[in-house]
């Protein structure tokens, strides 16, 4: 928490002088309304495109120290959580504040797993859709569709109605990513598994054939399990600043979570992995390094997942997604990507122009190949990305209900159009 105290302000057009309150290192927006240059002006407003220096809420979910490279989930470490927890014991951290006990945890479990199935309308809704459909585009209808299944959803204010959406919408999220993609290869759909774990589920889904049970091999189970715990939150990115203010017109969750998918559907938040494994095709081979990296710094073009808004020294998940890499291509083979993206790295970690601009690699940049190897398609990427995602939109979707300082979302604006105009003569 920063330190409280008091900003002492002079506005030079009046010679007045103001004093607003610090509170953990931030001012009230509103305090500055009180700034006019007469009585009736409407006081001084903020302008901050992007939101890069505006905090909209206050969250008890996820913390980052972009400095110092550190993610914490409800207080524990991302490192931890990655190494030791499950998925759906980090869903619940998020949704609950604290991590399950054993009990809990088995119980949990269970819930999720008895509402992995959907409608059979759903199936039909899918099927309507053109073979070549985007499968994200797809589970961003799907999401939305499923509102009309439950009009219970609406009744945002009541708890325990609200906690059930919650869970349908953990658990149906790897059926709705796998039948899209089933969808879109022209394979039959295959159903949940209850016997599996989650991460096991969505692989069962995604590739069993005629086989009578799929059985997913541990390792890439594990690694998957551990994707979606690296994607589980991020405070306030594009996708749950979605959430939350679509959610403050109070909007079922599954509105809102498929506005947040719609967010993460762009190539500059939940398809960045995929911007990165068409760098690495395109520089095609190590020789070719060099010559890519001087004209990235001639400004020519960019280098893919190297360097984030937040993190200014490292990316603490990129590291973790660099161990789970090793383990992969233990079970699938070297990724012939990889000996690419290994290089690429080790010249812009030594190349004194990427150390000062502050650029290394974050966690987009190894986790397509990752993907790839496993025999994920690309335009599946985004999709993963958002089941690992759906617990920490979640969670702030429910915190924000739950703050009384939030109102629907309505941002000023400074408008700088045309003055009061007339019409001359008769408009034809």
């Amino acid at each position: 928490m920063g330190t409280n105290g008091v900003l002492q302000v002079t506005d030079s057009r009046t010679g007045c002088s103001y004093e607003l309150p610090i509170t953990d290192g931030a001012i009230r927006a509103i305090d500055l309304r009180q700034v006019k240059v007469s009585e009736d002006d409407f006081g001084l407003l903020c302008y901050d495109p992007a939101f890069l220096n505006t905090a909209s809420c206050r969250s008890a979910i996820t913390f980052i120290d972009g400095d110092k490279g550190i993610l914490r989930y409800r207080g524990y470490p991302i490192e931890e959580l990655a190494g030791h927890a499950s998925f759906l014991d980090v869903a619940y951290l998020l949704l609950h504040g604290e991590l399950p006990g054993k009990e809990e945890s088995e119980a949990w479990t269970r819930e999720i797993t008895h509402h992995t199935f959907v409608h059979e309308n759903v199936k039909k809704f899918i099927d309507g859709f053109h073979h070549d459909a985007h499968p994200m585009g797809i589970l961003v209808s799907t999401v939305a569709a499923l509102s009309t299944f439950y009009p219970e959803a609406k009744a945002v204010a009541d708890q325990a109605i609200q906690r059930d959406q919650m869970v349908r919408l953990i658990a149906k999220m790897p059926t709705l990513a796998a039948f899209a993609y089933r969808h879109a290869m022209g394979l039959p759909y295959a159903y949940p598994d209850d016997e599996l774990s989650y991460a096991g589920n969505f692989l069962n889904m995604m590739w069993k054939m005629t086989e009578p049970r799929y059985s997913p091999d541990p390792v890439l189970e594990h690694a998957l399990d551990a994707l979606f715990i690296l994607h589980a939150d991020h405070e306030q990115n594009c996708s749950t600043s979605a959430m939350r203010v679509v959610g403050s017109s109070q909007v079922d969750p599954y509105s809102a979570a498929a506005a947040a998918a719609a967010a993460l559907y762009g190539p500059l938040h939940g398809g960045a992995n995929e911007q990165v494994l068409r760098m690495l095709q395109e520089i095609g081979s190590v020789d070719n390094i060099p010559a890519y990296i001087a004209r990235a710094k001639r400004g020519e073009l960019r280098l893919m997942g190297f360097g984030h808004r937040v993190y200014k020294n490292f990316d603490p998940r990129a590291t973790i997604i660099k161990e789970i890499a090793d383990s992969v291509f233990a079970v699938t083979g070297r990724n012939p990507l990889l000996d690419i993206a290994l290089e690429l790295e080790r010249i812009a970690l030594a190349d004194e122009y990427f150390i000062s601009h502050k650029l290394y690699p974050n966690v987009d940049f190894y986790s397509g190949i990752i993907y790839q190897a496993m025999g994920f398609p690309v335009s599946m990427f985004p999709v993963l990305f958002a089941i690992g995602r759906m617990p920490g939109w979640l969670a702030q979707w429910h915190e924000s209900a739950a703050d009384p300082e939030q109102k629907i979302a309505r941002p000023r604006q400074i408008y700088v159009g045309e003055g009061l105009r007339h019409l001359n003569g008769t408009i034809s």
